[in-house]
Protein backbone atom coordinates (compact mmCIF):
# COMPACT_ATOMS: atom_id res chain seq x y z
CA UNK A 1 0.00 0.00 0.00
CA UNK A 2 1.32 3.39 -0.97
CA UNK A 3 0.34 6.34 1.08
CA UNK A 4 1.77 9.67 2.28
CA UNK A 5 1.99 10.48 6.00
CA UNK A 6 4.46 12.45 8.12
CA UNK A 7 6.90 10.48 10.27
CA UNK A 8 10.62 10.48 10.90
CA UNK A 9 13.16 7.69 10.80
CA UNK A 10 15.22 6.96 13.86
CA UNK A 11 17.99 7.05 11.32
CA UNK A 12 21.69 7.02 11.80
CA UNK A 13 23.58 9.10 14.25
CA UNK A 14 25.03 11.52 11.67
CA UNK A 15 28.15 13.58 12.14
CA UNK A 16 31.80 13.18 12.81
CA UNK A 17 31.86 14.47 16.36
CA UNK A 18 31.47 11.99 19.19
CA UNK A 19 30.59 12.75 22.78
CA UNK A 20 32.53 10.93 25.43
CA UNK A 21 31.57 10.56 29.05
CA UNK A 22 34.46 10.26 31.51
CA UNK A 23 34.13 7.59 34.14
CA UNK A 24 35.38 8.69 37.53
CA UNK A 25 36.67 5.80 39.61
CA UNK A 26 36.46 5.78 43.41
CA UNK A 27 39.88 5.58 45.19
CA UNK A 28 40.84 2.04 46.12
CA UNK A 29 40.54 1.17 49.82
CA UNK A 30 43.81 0.61 51.70
CA UNK A 31 44.52 -3.00 52.62
CA UNK A 32 43.75 -3.84 56.24
CA UNK A 33 45.99 -6.28 58.18
CA UNK A 34 44.09 -8.88 60.22
CA UNK A 35 44.38 -8.14 63.92
CA UNK A 36 44.92 -10.77 66.66
CA UNK A 37 42.40 -10.85 69.53
CA UNK A 38 43.53 -9.01 72.73
CA UNK A 39 45.30 -11.20 75.35
CA UNK A 40 43.16 -12.59 78.14
CA UNK A 41 43.48 -10.97 81.60
CA UNK A 42 43.72 -13.42 84.56
CA UNK A 43 40.64 -13.39 86.80
CA UNK A 44 38.50 -11.58 84.25
CA UNK A 45 36.11 -13.43 81.95
CA UNK A 46 36.86 -13.31 78.27
CA UNK A 47 34.49 -11.23 76.12
CA UNK A 48 32.02 -13.26 74.10
CA UNK A 49 32.95 -13.93 70.50
CA UNK A 50 31.14 -11.66 68.01
CA UNK A 51 29.11 -13.26 65.26
CA UNK A 52 30.40 -12.75 61.73
CA UNK A 53 27.78 -11.02 59.56
CA UNK A 54 28.14 -12.08 55.92
CA UNK A 55 28.27 -9.22 53.37
CA UNK A 56 25.86 -9.84 50.49
CA UNK A 57 27.55 -10.17 47.11
CA UNK A 58 25.63 -8.48 44.27
CA UNK A 59 24.32 -10.95 41.74
CA UNK A 60 24.20 -10.01 38.07
CA UNK A 61 20.64 -9.74 36.80
CA UNK A 62 19.51 -12.57 34.57
CA UNK A 63 19.80 -12.16 30.79
CA UNK A 64 16.43 -13.25 29.43
CA UNK A 65 17.66 -13.04 25.84
CA UNK A 66 21.02 -14.74 26.26
CA UNK A 67 24.45 -13.37 25.31
CA UNK A 68 23.26 -10.81 22.75
CA UNK A 69 26.75 -9.28 22.71
CA UNK A 70 27.88 -12.27 20.62
CA UNK A 71 25.31 -11.45 17.96
CA UNK A 72 25.18 -7.65 17.88
CA UNK A 73 27.42 -5.49 15.66
CA UNK A 74 28.07 -1.76 15.39
CA UNK A 75 27.94 -0.40 11.83
CA UNK A 76 29.67 2.80 10.73
CA UNK A 77 28.62 4.10 7.32
CA UNK A 78 30.20 6.79 5.16
CA UNK A 79 27.58 7.96 2.67
CA UNK A 80 27.34 10.46 -0.17
CA UNK A 81 24.03 12.28 -0.33
CA UNK A 82 23.01 13.40 -3.87
CA UNK A 83 22.92 17.14 -4.54
CA UNK A 84 19.69 17.84 -6.42
CA UNK A 85 20.46 21.55 -6.79
CA UNK A 86 23.78 20.80 -8.52
CA UNK A 87 23.32 17.19 -9.67
CA UNK A 88 26.63 17.09 -11.56
CA UNK A 89 28.39 17.23 -8.20
CA UNK A 90 29.06 14.05 -6.27
CA UNK A 91 27.18 15.29 -3.20
CA UNK A 92 27.95 15.81 0.47
CA UNK A 93 29.73 13.24 2.61
CA UNK A 94 28.00 12.08 5.79
CA UNK A 95 28.91 9.56 8.46
CA UNK A 96 26.60 7.69 10.74
CA UNK A 97 26.34 4.83 13.20
CA UNK A 98 23.77 2.05 13.27
CA UNK A 99 23.38 -1.48 14.55
CA UNK A 100 22.91 -4.91 13.06
CA UNK A 101 22.81 -8.53 14.16
CA UNK A 102 24.02 -11.84 12.84
CA UNK A 103 21.54 -14.32 11.36
CA UNK A 104 22.07 -17.69 9.69
CA UNK A 105 24.45 -17.96 6.78
CA UNK A 106 27.05 -15.50 8.12
CA UNK A 107 24.77 -12.59 7.24
CA UNK A 108 24.11 -9.36 9.13
CA UNK A 109 20.58 -7.92 9.11
CA UNK A 110 20.13 -4.18 9.51
CA UNK A 111 18.02 -1.27 8.20
CA UNK A 112 18.23 -0.07 4.63
CA UNK A 113 18.59 3.52 5.86
CA UNK A 114 21.74 2.52 7.76
CA UNK A 115 23.52 1.59 4.51
CA UNK A 116 21.73 3.75 1.90
CA UNK A 117 23.99 5.83 -0.37
CA UNK A 118 26.97 4.34 1.44
CA UNK A 119 30.43 4.35 -0.07
CA UNK A 120 32.24 2.61 2.77
CA UNK A 121 30.99 0.41 5.61
CA UNK A 122 32.80 -0.94 8.64
CA UNK A 123 31.51 -3.35 11.26
CA UNK A 124 32.66 -3.83 14.86
CA UNK A 125 31.84 -6.60 17.26
CA UNK A 126 31.85 -6.62 21.05
CA UNK A 127 35.28 -7.06 22.63
CA UNK A 128 37.17 -6.71 19.33
CA UNK A 129 39.08 -3.45 18.67
CA UNK A 130 39.17 -4.00 14.90
CA UNK A 131 36.92 -2.40 12.28
CA UNK A 132 36.04 -4.85 9.51
CA UNK A 133 35.09 -3.62 6.01
CA UNK A 134 31.62 -4.81 5.02
CA UNK A 135 29.64 -4.98 1.79
CA UNK A 136 25.93 -4.74 1.07
CA UNK A 137 24.40 -7.93 -0.32
CA UNK A 138 20.74 -6.92 -0.63
CA UNK A 139 18.81 -3.77 0.18
CA UNK A 140 15.02 -3.29 0.26
CA UNK A 141 14.18 0.40 0.46
CA UNK A 142 10.43 -0.24 0.45
CA UNK A 143 10.57 -2.15 3.76
CA UNK A 144 13.77 -0.58 5.18
CA UNK A 145 15.78 -3.79 5.47
CA UNK A 146 19.24 -4.76 4.24
CA UNK A 147 21.70 -7.64 4.44
CA UNK A 148 25.43 -7.03 4.68
CA UNK A 149 28.36 -9.37 5.14
CA UNK A 150 32.02 -9.29 6.12
CA UNK A 151 34.63 -11.10 4.04
CA UNK A 152 37.23 -11.41 6.84
CA UNK A 153 37.54 -15.18 7.40
CA UNK A 154 37.52 -15.06 11.21
CA UNK A 155 34.89 -12.37 11.73
CA UNK A 156 31.97 -14.73 12.35
CA UNK A 157 34.02 -17.06 14.55
CA UNK A 158 32.36 -17.31 17.97
CA UNK A 159 29.44 -15.13 16.75
CA UNK A 160 25.99 -16.53 17.54
CA UNK A 161 23.28 -16.18 14.87
CA UNK A 162 19.96 -15.03 16.28
CA UNK A 163 16.71 -16.82 15.50
CA UNK A 164 13.50 -15.11 14.44
CA UNK A 165 10.36 -15.41 16.55
CA UNK A 166 6.75 -14.47 15.94
CA UNK A 167 4.61 -11.42 16.59
CA UNK A 168 4.72 -10.54 20.30
CA UNK A 169 1.47 -10.17 22.21
CA UNK A 170 0.10 -6.80 23.20
CA UNK A 171 1.38 -5.60 26.60
CA UNK A 172 4.20 -8.13 26.55
CA UNK A 173 7.74 -6.95 27.34
CA UNK A 174 10.46 -6.62 24.70
CA UNK A 175 14.09 -5.47 24.81
CA UNK A 176 15.81 -3.29 22.19
CA UNK A 177 19.57 -3.52 21.62
CA UNK A 178 21.85 -1.12 19.81
CA UNK A 179 24.35 1.72 20.04
CA UNK A 180 22.26 4.87 20.63
CA UNK A 181 23.81 8.36 20.64
CA UNK A 182 27.03 7.01 19.18
CA UNK A 183 28.01 4.85 22.13
CA UNK A 184 30.62 2.19 21.56
CA UNK A 185 29.18 -0.28 24.07
CA UNK A 186 25.93 -2.16 23.72
CA UNK A 187 22.82 -0.50 25.15
CA UNK A 188 19.57 -2.23 26.08
CA UNK A 189 16.18 -0.69 26.82
CA UNK A 190 12.93 -2.43 27.66
CA UNK A 191 9.31 -1.58 27.00
CA UNK A 192 5.95 -3.07 26.16
CA UNK A 193 4.20 -3.79 22.89
CA UNK A 194 1.50 -1.14 22.64
CA UNK A 195 0.14 -1.40 19.07
CA UNK A 196 0.26 -3.68 16.03
CA UNK A 197 -0.91 -1.92 12.88
CA UNK A 198 -0.07 -0.78 9.36
CA UNK A 199 2.24 2.25 9.42
CA UNK A 200 4.09 4.42 6.93
CA UNK A 201 7.72 3.38 6.50
CA UNK A 202 9.45 6.74 6.43
CA UNK A 203 12.60 5.57 4.66
CA UNK A 204 10.67 5.45 1.39
CA UNK A 205 7.89 7.81 2.56
CA UNK A 206 5.41 6.03 0.31
CA UNK A 207 5.19 2.41 1.52
CA UNK A 208 2.96 1.11 4.28
CA UNK A 209 3.57 -2.22 5.97
CA UNK A 210 2.88 -3.95 9.25
CA UNK A 211 4.73 -2.28 12.14
CA UNK A 212 4.76 -2.76 15.91
CA UNK A 213 4.73 0.17 18.31
CA UNK A 214 6.78 -0.25 21.48
CA UNK A 215 7.47 1.92 24.50
CA UNK A 216 11.19 1.06 24.70
CA UNK A 217 13.42 4.12 24.34
CA UNK A 218 14.98 4.06 20.87
CA UNK A 219 17.33 6.76 19.63
CA UNK A 220 19.65 7.42 16.66
CA UNK A 221 22.15 4.56 16.62
CA UNK A 222 19.52 1.95 17.54
CA UNK A 223 18.55 1.61 13.88
CA UNK A 224 18.98 -1.95 12.67
CA UNK A 225 19.33 -3.41 16.14
CA UNK A 226 17.26 -6.41 17.25
CA UNK A 227 14.19 -6.17 19.43
CA UNK A 228 14.00 -9.43 21.37
CA UNK A 229 11.70 -11.52 23.51
CA UNK A 230 12.50 -14.92 25.04
CA UNK A 231 15.88 -15.19 23.25
CA UNK A 232 14.34 -14.63 19.79
CA UNK A 233 14.18 -11.61 17.50
CA UNK A 234 10.65 -10.24 17.22
CA UNK A 235 11.56 -7.09 15.29
CA UNK A 236 14.14 -4.63 14.01
CA UNK A 237 14.18 -1.11 15.49
CA UNK A 238 13.75 1.46 12.74
CA UNK A 239 11.73 4.65 13.35
CA UNK A 240 9.95 6.88 15.83
CA UNK A 241 8.52 10.34 16.30
CA UNK A 242 10.67 13.44 16.65
CA UNK A 243 10.46 16.39 18.97
CA UNK A 244 7.31 16.79 21.03
CA UNK A 245 5.01 14.91 18.66
CA UNK A 246 4.97 11.84 20.91
CA UNK A 247 7.02 10.66 23.85
CA UNK A 248 8.13 7.08 24.42
CA UNK A 249 6.78 5.88 21.07
CA UNK A 250 8.97 3.90 18.68
CA UNK A 251 8.43 1.28 16.02
CA UNK A 252 10.00 -1.98 14.98
CA UNK A 253 9.75 -3.99 11.77
CA UNK A 254 8.02 -7.28 12.72
CA UNK A 255 9.15 -10.73 11.69
CA UNK A 256 6.52 -11.28 8.94
CA UNK A 257 8.12 -8.39 7.03
CA UNK A 258 11.61 -9.73 7.77
CA UNK A 259 10.70 -13.26 6.65
CA UNK A 260 9.19 -11.93 3.44
CA UNK A 261 12.38 -9.99 2.69
CA UNK A 262 14.54 -13.05 3.29
CA UNK A 263 12.30 -15.20 1.10
CA UNK A 264 12.26 -12.60 -1.69
CA UNK A 265 16.06 -12.51 -1.92
CA UNK A 266 16.41 -16.30 -1.83
CA UNK A 267 16.64 -16.30 -5.64
CA UNK A 268 19.51 -13.78 -5.56
CA UNK A 269 17.40 -10.72 -6.41
CA UNK A 270 15.02 -8.43 -4.55
CA UNK A 271 11.78 -7.87 -6.48
CA UNK A 272 10.05 -5.35 -4.18
CA UNK A 273 6.54 -5.43 -2.74
CA UNK A 274 3.57 -5.85 -5.03
CA UNK A 275 0.56 -3.57 -4.97
CA UNK A 276 -2.98 -3.69 -6.34
CA UNK A 277 -2.80 -0.12 -7.61
CA UNK A 278 -6.20 0.92 -6.25
CA UNK A 279 -7.68 3.20 -3.64
CA UNK A 280 -10.71 2.16 -1.63
CA UNK A 281 -13.09 3.39 1.05
CA UNK A 282 -14.79 1.60 3.92
CA UNK A 283 -18.45 0.66 3.65
CA UNK A 284 -19.79 1.15 7.16
CA UNK A 285 -22.61 3.53 6.23
CA UNK A 286 -25.97 1.65 6.10
CA UNK A 287 -27.54 3.98 3.52
CA UNK A 288 -24.55 3.62 1.21
CA UNK A 289 -24.69 -0.18 1.53
CA UNK A 290 -28.41 -0.23 0.63
CA UNK A 291 -27.72 1.99 -2.39
CA UNK A 292 -25.13 -0.51 -3.64
CA UNK A 293 -27.51 -3.42 -3.08
CA UNK A 294 -25.35 -4.99 -0.37
CA UNK A 295 -26.56 -7.21 2.43
CA UNK A 296 -26.56 -5.90 5.97
CA UNK A 297 -23.63 -8.16 6.88
CA UNK A 298 -20.86 -5.59 7.38
CA UNK A 299 -18.79 -6.97 4.53
CA UNK A 300 -16.91 -5.26 1.73
CA UNK A 301 -14.89 -2.18 0.80
CA UNK A 302 -15.60 0.12 -2.15
CA UNK A 303 -13.02 0.58 -4.93
CA UNK A 304 -12.59 4.32 -5.52
CA UNK A 305 -9.88 4.53 -8.20
CA UNK A 306 -7.93 2.03 -10.30
CA UNK A 307 -4.42 2.95 -11.43
CA UNK A 308 -4.10 2.39 -15.18
CA UNK A 309 -0.46 1.26 -14.79
CA UNK A 310 -1.33 -1.19 -12.00
CA UNK A 311 -2.20 -4.91 -12.09
CA UNK A 312 -5.90 -4.24 -11.37
CA UNK A 313 -6.38 -1.97 -14.40
CA UNK A 314 -8.15 -4.46 -16.67
CA UNK A 315 -9.78 -6.45 -13.86
CA UNK A 316 -11.34 -4.08 -11.33
CA UNK A 317 -13.46 -0.97 -11.85
CA UNK A 318 -14.29 2.06 -9.69
CA UNK A 319 -17.52 1.16 -7.90
CA UNK A 320 -16.64 -2.49 -7.38
CA UNK A 321 -17.04 -3.84 -3.86
CA UNK A 322 -14.35 -6.25 -2.66
CA UNK A 323 -16.08 -8.88 -0.53
CA UNK A 324 -13.28 -11.43 0.03
CA UNK A 325 -9.59 -11.89 -0.74
CA UNK A 326 -8.28 -15.44 -1.22
CA UNK A 327 -11.45 -16.68 0.56
CA UNK A 328 -10.89 -14.38 3.56
CA UNK A 329 -14.06 -12.29 4.06
CA UNK A 330 -13.30 -8.55 4.06
CA UNK A 331 -15.15 -6.64 6.78
CA UNK A 332 -16.61 -3.20 6.10
CA UNK A 333 -13.71 -1.66 8.04
CA UNK A 334 -11.26 -3.36 5.58
CA UNK A 335 -10.07 -6.01 8.06
CA UNK A 336 -9.87 -9.78 7.64
CA UNK A 337 -9.33 -12.68 10.04
CA UNK A 338 -5.80 -13.92 9.43
CA UNK A 339 -4.15 -16.57 11.58
CA UNK A 340 -6.50 -15.81 14.46
CA UNK A 341 -5.87 -12.05 14.32
CA UNK A 342 -7.73 -9.15 12.71
CA UNK A 343 -5.59 -7.41 10.13
CA UNK A 344 -6.06 -5.08 7.17
CA UNK A 345 -6.89 -7.14 4.08
CA UNK A 346 -3.72 -5.80 2.47
CA UNK A 347 -1.76 -8.02 4.85
CA UNK A 348 -2.75 -10.88 2.51
CA UNK A 349 -1.06 -8.98 -0.33
CA UNK A 350 1.98 -8.33 1.86
CA UNK A 351 2.76 -12.04 1.72
CA UNK A 352 2.60 -12.20 -2.08
CA UNK A 353 5.52 -11.86 -4.49
CA UNK A 354 6.05 -10.52 -7.97
CA UNK A 355 4.11 -12.73 -10.40
CA UNK A 356 1.84 -14.25 -7.75
CA UNK A 357 -1.94 -14.09 -8.16
CA UNK A 358 -4.69 -13.06 -5.77
CA UNK A 359 -8.40 -13.92 -5.95
CA UNK A 360 -11.22 -11.52 -5.10
CA UNK A 361 -14.93 -12.05 -4.60
CA UNK A 362 -16.44 -8.87 -6.07
CA UNK A 363 -19.87 -7.26 -6.02
CA UNK A 364 -20.35 -5.48 -9.36
CA UNK A 365 -23.60 -3.97 -10.67
CA UNK A 366 -25.43 -5.75 -7.84
CA UNK A 367 -24.12 -9.13 -8.99
CA UNK A 368 -21.38 -11.34 -7.46
CA UNK A 369 -18.34 -12.23 -9.60
CA UNK A 370 -14.89 -13.71 -8.93
CA UNK A 371 -11.70 -12.25 -10.43
CA UNK A 372 -8.00 -13.11 -10.32
CA UNK A 373 -5.22 -10.51 -10.48
CA UNK A 374 -1.58 -11.20 -11.32
CA UNK A 375 0.51 -8.93 -9.12
CA UNK A 376 3.50 -6.66 -9.76
CA UNK A 377 4.82 -3.29 -8.59
CA UNK A 378 3.15 -0.28 -10.29
CA UNK A 379 5.89 2.16 -11.37
CA UNK A 380 4.05 5.54 -11.02
CA UNK A 381 4.32 5.40 -7.23
CA UNK A 382 8.11 5.66 -7.49
CA UNK A 383 8.17 9.45 -7.94
CA UNK A 384 6.31 9.88 -4.64
CA UNK A 385 8.98 8.03 -2.67
CA UNK A 386 12.64 8.63 -1.89
CA UNK A 387 15.35 7.32 -4.22
CA UNK A 388 18.63 5.88 -2.97
CA UNK A 389 21.89 4.64 -4.41
CA UNK A 390 21.32 6.47 -7.72
CA UNK A 391 22.51 9.77 -9.17
CA UNK A 392 19.84 12.40 -9.98
CA UNK A 393 18.69 12.60 -13.60
CA UNK A 394 18.93 15.97 -15.32
CA UNK A 395 19.63 17.94 -18.50
CA UNK A 396 21.52 21.26 -18.45
CA UNK A 397 21.09 23.41 -21.56
CA UNK A 398 21.95 27.08 -21.89
CA UNK A 399 22.36 27.32 -18.13
CA UNK A 400 18.81 26.00 -17.60
CA UNK A 401 18.55 22.92 -15.38
CA UNK A 402 15.71 20.51 -16.20
CA UNK A 403 14.89 17.64 -13.83
CA UNK A 404 12.10 15.03 -13.50
CA UNK A 405 9.74 15.65 -10.61
CA UNK A 406 10.06 13.36 -7.59
CA UNK A 407 9.98 13.51 -3.80
CA UNK A 408 13.71 14.22 -3.47
CA UNK A 409 13.32 17.18 -5.82
CA UNK A 410 10.36 18.50 -3.81
CA UNK A 411 12.35 18.30 -0.58
CA UNK A 412 15.42 19.95 -2.13
CA UNK A 413 13.62 22.96 -3.66
CA UNK A 414 10.42 23.11 -1.55
CA UNK A 415 8.42 24.73 -4.37
CA UNK A 416 5.32 26.78 -3.65
CA UNK A 417 3.90 26.69 -7.19
CA UNK A 418 0.42 25.14 -6.91
CA UNK A 419 0.53 23.53 -10.34
CA UNK A 420 3.78 21.78 -9.50
CA UNK A 421 2.43 20.61 -6.15
CA UNK A 422 -0.71 19.34 -7.88
CA UNK A 423 1.30 17.30 -10.40
CA UNK A 424 3.21 15.70 -7.56
CA UNK A 425 0.30 14.99 -5.22
CA UNK A 426 -2.08 13.70 -7.94
CA UNK A 427 0.43 12.08 -10.28
CA UNK A 428 -1.10 8.65 -9.61
CA UNK A 429 -4.69 9.39 -8.62
CA UNK A 430 -5.42 11.56 -11.68
CA UNK A 431 -3.36 9.33 -14.00
CA UNK A 432 -1.13 12.29 -14.93
CA UNK A 433 1.66 9.87 -15.82
CA UNK A 434 -0.23 8.82 -18.95
CA UNK A 435 0.66 12.13 -20.60
CA UNK A 436 3.79 12.88 -18.58
CA UNK A 437 5.71 9.75 -17.51
CA UNK A 438 8.39 12.28 -16.54
CA UNK A 439 7.13 15.60 -15.21
CA UNK A 440 10.08 17.70 -16.40
CA UNK A 441 10.62 20.86 -14.35
CA UNK A 442 12.86 23.85 -14.97
CA UNK A 443 14.31 23.78 -11.47
CA UNK A 444 17.27 26.15 -11.60
CA UNK A 445 19.00 28.75 -13.79
CA UNK A 446 22.75 29.28 -13.85
CA UNK A 447 22.89 33.01 -14.64
CA UNK A 448 24.55 34.00 -17.92
CA UNK A 449 23.88 36.70 -20.55
CA UNK A 450 22.07 34.16 -22.77
CA UNK A 451 19.41 33.39 -20.14
CA UNK A 452 18.84 36.85 -18.70
CA UNK A 453 15.25 37.62 -17.65
CA UNK A 454 14.18 33.98 -17.67
CA UNK A 455 13.71 33.71 -13.87
CA UNK A 456 9.87 33.81 -14.10
CA UNK A 457 9.98 30.45 -15.90
CA UNK A 458 11.65 28.72 -12.97
CA UNK A 459 9.38 26.00 -11.57
CA UNK A 460 7.54 25.59 -14.87
CA UNK A 461 6.68 22.17 -16.33
CA UNK A 462 7.86 21.54 -19.89
CA UNK A 463 5.04 20.70 -22.30
CA UNK A 464 6.64 20.86 -25.75
CA UNK A 465 9.74 22.02 -27.63
CA UNK A 466 9.48 23.31 -31.19
CA UNK A 467 5.97 21.90 -31.40
CA UNK A 468 6.88 18.38 -30.20
CA UNK A 469 5.32 17.02 -27.01
CA UNK A 470 7.94 16.19 -24.37
CA UNK A 471 6.98 13.19 -22.21
CA UNK A 472 10.33 11.89 -20.94
CA UNK A 473 13.73 13.31 -20.12
CA UNK A 474 15.45 11.59 -23.06
CA UNK A 475 12.98 13.27 -25.43
CA UNK A 476 13.97 16.62 -23.94
CA UNK A 477 17.67 15.88 -24.54
CA UNK A 478 16.97 14.79 -28.11
CA UNK A 479 14.97 17.95 -28.81
CA UNK A 480 17.88 20.13 -27.67
CA UNK A 481 20.29 18.08 -29.80
CA UNK A 482 18.36 18.71 -33.02
CA UNK A 483 19.90 21.12 -35.49
CA UNK A 484 17.34 23.92 -35.14
CA UNK A 485 18.06 27.64 -35.11
CA UNK A 486 16.31 28.08 -31.79
CA UNK A 487 14.52 26.12 -29.09
CA UNK A 488 10.98 27.30 -28.39
CA UNK A 489 10.01 25.80 -25.04
CA UNK A 490 6.35 25.93 -24.04
CA UNK A 491 5.39 25.32 -20.43
CA UNK A 492 2.11 23.89 -19.17
CA UNK A 493 -0.31 26.76 -18.57
CA UNK A 494 -0.69 30.22 -20.02
CA UNK A 495 2.15 32.54 -20.92
CA UNK A 496 4.63 33.11 -23.74
CA UNK A 497 7.18 30.43 -24.62
CA UNK A 498 10.77 30.43 -23.45
CA UNK A 499 13.15 30.87 -26.40
CA UNK A 500 16.87 30.04 -26.60
CA UNK A 501 19.07 30.83 -29.59
CA UNK A 502 21.06 27.74 -30.54
CA UNK A 503 24.22 29.64 -31.65
CA UNK A 504 24.33 31.63 -28.43
CA UNK A 505 23.84 28.49 -26.35
CA UNK A 506 26.73 26.78 -28.12
CA UNK A 507 29.03 29.79 -27.68
CA UNK A 508 28.22 29.98 -23.95
CA UNK A 509 28.51 26.26 -23.22
CA UNK A 510 32.14 26.13 -22.11
CA UNK A 511 31.82 29.44 -20.29
CA UNK A 512 28.90 28.17 -18.20
CA UNK A 513 30.58 24.85 -17.52
CA UNK A 514 33.76 26.52 -16.30
CA UNK A 515 31.97 29.16 -14.23
CA UNK A 516 29.79 26.67 -12.35
CA UNK A 517 32.17 23.69 -12.36
CA UNK A 518 29.79 21.56 -14.45
CA UNK A 519 31.51 18.28 -15.22
CA UNK A 520 28.62 16.66 -17.10
CA UNK A 521 25.70 18.38 -18.81
CA UNK A 522 23.20 15.54 -18.55
CA UNK A 523 22.46 12.25 -16.84
CA UNK A 524 19.68 10.23 -18.44
CA UNK A 525 20.26 6.59 -17.76
CA UNK A 526 20.99 5.81 -14.11
CA UNK A 527 17.33 5.83 -13.17
CA UNK A 528 15.33 5.79 -16.39
CA UNK A 529 11.68 6.69 -16.26
CA UNK A 530 9.28 3.85 -16.83
CA UNK A 531 7.85 3.47 -20.29
CA UNK A 532 4.24 4.04 -21.23
CA UNK A 533 1.39 2.08 -19.74
CA UNK A 534 1.27 -0.12 -22.87
CA UNK A 535 4.96 -0.96 -22.45
CA UNK A 536 4.40 -1.76 -18.78
CA UNK A 537 1.66 -4.27 -19.58
CA UNK A 538 4.04 -6.19 -21.83
CA UNK A 539 6.49 -6.86 -19.00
Amino acid sequence: MKRALIFICIGLLVGSTSTFYAQQSAPAASPVEPQAPPPAIPGRPSPPAQAVVPVPVPIAPPKPNGPVQKSLVRITATAVEPDYKAPWNSGGIQRGVGAGFVISGNRILTNAHVVSNSRYLTVEREGDPNKYPATVQFVAHDCDLALITVSAPDFFKNMLPLKLGGIPALESTVSAYGYPIGGERMSVTTGIVSRIDFQLYTHSSVDQHLAIQISAQINPGNSGGPVMQDTKVVGVAFQGYSGDVAQGVAYMIPTPVINRFLKDISNGHYDKYVDLGITFSKLQNPAQRRFLGLKDDDRGVLVSTVVAAGPSAEVLRPGDVLLAIDDHPIASDSNVELEGQRADFQEVLERKFNGDSVKFDVWRDKQPITVTIKLYTPWPYLIQGHSYDVRPRYVLYGGLLFQPLNLDLIEAYRPTDLRLRHFFEYFVLEQLYLQHPDVIVLTNILPDPINTYLAPYRGGIVDEINGKKIRRLDELANAFAENADRSVIRMIGDGPPLVLDRNKVESARERIKARYNVLKEQNLGEQPAAKTTEDQKKI
